[in-house]
Order: C-alpha cells, then structure tokens, then sequence
C-alpha cells in the first residue's frame, strides 16, 4: 500500500472524528486511498485486506464498517434483506445491482424521479430512500 493511500485514508477517518487505528487505516486506505468510489461488501473488504501487513479479522471488518457508517462515511444499502454493501459515495443516488454476479453499481440519476412518498407513521420522519435496480441479463 503507498503511503498516499494511507494518508488518504488517515485523514478521511480524521475529518469524521474517528481515531485512526492501525487497523481503521488500513481498511480506509483500501475503501478510499484511490480516491476513487467503490461499493464493498464485508466479505470483500475482507479478502482484499489479506494482502496487507496488517492482519484483521473478519469480524473487525464488519465492526469497522459499522463505525465508518454510524460517522457518516459510508452508505449502507442493504440487497435482498441479507446482503449488505456499503457505498464511499454518501451522496443521494440510485443503484443497478447485477442479480447473477451479486455486483452493486451506481446507475445515473439525472432520470429519475420519485413522484411522492407515503406519510411516515406520527413520530417518525423519512431518513432516505434507497432505490436499488434490479438487472438480469439478456439470454
């Protein structure tokens, strides 16, 4: 791992007030060292992980996810009600999520429009909306 990977990811955990431990950094730089976005899941975080020094189990991973996502780093968008990724890209956008290779992609969102949403329940407010697209390809 460079180290301008490292200090990507050091100061992304910074900026969100997390105290940037060996193992955070190393998944950080792995989630946003490129600077690029990318959906992960716990499982391929994991695997990517096991190429560098630093050795993290996964139940850090998942751990760690959860607090990169309770400070407002990562999306969390869950598919099928069991398998969940997380987005770098906390912005308001949509998804194309591939059924037969389990990909999850960002799709454009200039198109779409949400005309209307029901009324929460007395106590309650909308938090997000979460489109995800379900795409089969063509046999």
């Amino acid at each position: 791992m460079q180290e301008t990977e490292i200090q990507r990811g050091t100061s992304w955990l910074e900026a969100a007030g997390l105290r940037p431990t060996r193992q955070r950094v190393v998944l950080a730089a792995l989630l946003v060292g490129d600077g690029l976005n990318r959906h992960v899941t716990a499982e391929s975080l994991f695997e990517a992980a096991q190429g560098s020094d630093e050795k993290v189990s996964l139940a850090t991973v998942y751990n760690t996810l959860r607090a990169f996502s309770q400070a407002g780093l990562l999306r969390e968008i869950t598919v099928d009600g069991a398998r969940t990724y997380f987005d770098t890209d906390n912005s308001d956008h949509p998804h194309f999520f591939w059924e037969d290779s389990g990909q999850l992609a960002d799709a454009p969102g200039h198109d779409l429009r949400i005309a209307g949403l029901p009324a929460p329940p007395e106590g309650a407010r909308i938090a997000a909306v979460d489109v995800v697209i379900r795409l089969r390809r063509d046999a």
